[in-house]
């Protein structure tokens, strides 16, 4: 028969595994403070090599996406005000409120065109264009954390995937699956007909049409029916180039 322990035992055991929970909690916030330290330290270096190279930062954009990836590390966040020891040191906040502003024009001057949607590589070359001027280059990255600190507008700005593309939409339009289906079939040559979306996505007729005919009703396709074969086609705007007309009606 198996003998079960005693008080004395029963106390033993006890005193046992207060002892190592004493020890864990010991240890856990030594490494605790130790991480804190070290992350002191590195913010403190974070800001020494931003004041040492403060004009790269602003001048060099692979040099800006490189020191923002550092600060996100240890969780400092350059953006979060336009006020404050970053903004002072750097400018960086005023500089992407700018590129805000900036963008918004650019999508509210396109909106006519495409609904709202707009390719994210055509939206930072229309953006250069319009920033010949300017001492900063602007690149992609620049354009994405811009339109990150728009969504506290509440206007709907966000950046969306549509195949290998990034697009950002300006209005709080819904794409559902198909709708995204047939914008990334629309890559290819910039424009879609129902007897393809139908072969390529193996649909009925009524669902190619209505995807098609929704997709016409938001403002994010327009039509062609001048062609020979009387096929009409669905052009999308949001994978076109639309750079000649913004830089036009927005110089």
């Amino acid at each position: 028969m198996r003998r079960r322990p005693g008080i004395g035992g029963l106390q033993t055991a006890a005193a046992a595994r207060d002892q190592y929970r004493l020890l864990g909690e010991n240890v856990a916030k030594l490494r605790t403070d130790l991480m804190k330290e070290q992350l002191s330290t590195f913010r403190s270096q974070l800001e020494d090599f931003a004041h040492k190279h403060k004009n790269d930062i602003r001048k060099n954009p692979a040099f800006r996406s490189q020191f923002h990836e550092m600060c996100a590390k240890v969780g400092v966040d350059p953006l979060a005000s336009n006020k404050g020891f970053w903004a002072e040191l750097l400018g960086i906040g005023d500089f992407y409120y700018e590129l805000g502003v900036q963008i918004v024009d650019i999508c509210l001057a396109t909106r006519p065109h495409n609904g709202g949607l707009i390719n994210l590589e055509e939206l930072c070359k229309i953006l250069s264009q319009r920033r010949k001027g300017a001492r900063e280059a602007v690149t992609e990255d620049d354009c994405l954390r811009a339109i990150s600190k728009l969504k506290v507008l509440g206007s709907g700005f966000e950046v969306i995937t549509v195949g290998k593309r990034k697009l950002v939409r300006s209005v709080p339009t819904e794409l559902k699956k198909d709708h995204n289906d047939i914008l990334d079939l629309s890559q290819a040559q910039g424009f879609v007909t129902v007897e393809e979306v139908e072969r390529r996505l193996s649909w009925s007729t009524g669902r190619a049409t209505d995807a098609l005919e929704n997709l016409l009703d938001e403002g994010l396709a327009m039509i062609d029916d001048g062609h020979k074969d009387g096929k009409r086609r669905y052009w999308f705007p949001c994978v076109s180039s639309v750079s000649s007309f913004v830089v036009s009606e927005t110089s």
